[in-house]
């Protein structure tokens, strides 16, 4: 079952007001962070620009970004409150080389145009579920264009297998999220991996995480 609350709509699963600086905090994201950081570690590239969409309360951009010190971090995220967040927690535990976060919706159309620098490395967490298929195909295709070529982008999340749940607590959780938004749902592996590939994306095997995710992996050619 995913272990992320979500990060489009309402913020019920985080800790707000647990700082007095504006600091949010996701239990799930403080679960699940190290794992992905040396999931990403094992990918990315030595130096370079790294993209984070919907970089929700930015309690994984201040780990990721001191494991891998050659790559300057952007965070990013549609909400006002989440920013701030993150840009508490980046002066909470500051790091030379991550960037102010952005304002960027990683479901609008086009939003890949409007980057300064393509990136050689994004990544997404737990966001796919949480929107309808239109606005996460948006998000996959955009993700392909902002990628420098030789970049990567990588997705953690919970996904159908062959059209199918693959454990009680993700039929329980994709059960209540439809209940909730019935376009909104888990996404099936294939067709995220199908759709990268028809944006030229080079898609990997998918890698096995904690509580029943996965992590997607797609590489632009040079």
């Amino acid at each position: 079952m995913s272990d992320a609350p979500p990060k489009r709509g309402p913020d019920k699963h985080y800790a707000d007001g647990a700082y007095s600086d504006g600091r949010l905090s996701a239990p799930a994201a403080l679960r699940n962070r190290d794992v992905i950081a040396e999931a990403l570690a094992q990918i990315a590239p030595e130096r370079g620009r790294a993209l984070e969409i919907a970089s929700g309360t930015g309690e994984h951009v201040i780990r990721f970004a001191p494991a891998m010190p050659g790559l300057t971090w952007q965070p990013t995220d549609p909400a006002p409150d989440r920013r701030a967040s993150i840009a508490a927690w980046i002066e909470a535990e500051p790091a030379p080389n991550i960037l102010p976060p952005h304002d960027l919706d990683a479901c609008a159309p086009g939003w890949a145009a409007t980057l300064h620098e393509p990136a050689d490395l994004i990544f997404l967490a737990n966001l796919l579920h949480l929107v309808t298929e239109d606005e996460a195909r948006v998000c996959l295709s955009e993700m392909a264009k902002a990628l420098n070529p030789g970049g990567c982008a990588a997705i953690y999340g919970p996904f159908l297998r062959h059209g199918t749940t693959t454990s009680e607590g993700d039929a329980s959780f994709d059960a209540r999220i439809r209940a909730e938004n019935p376009d909104h749902g888990y996404k099936d592996v294939d067709w995220v991996m199908g759709l990268w590939a028809d944006c030229g994306l080079i898609c990997e095997t998918p890698r096995s995480m904690p509580a029943n995710n996965l992590f997607l992996v797609g590489r632009k050619p040079i």
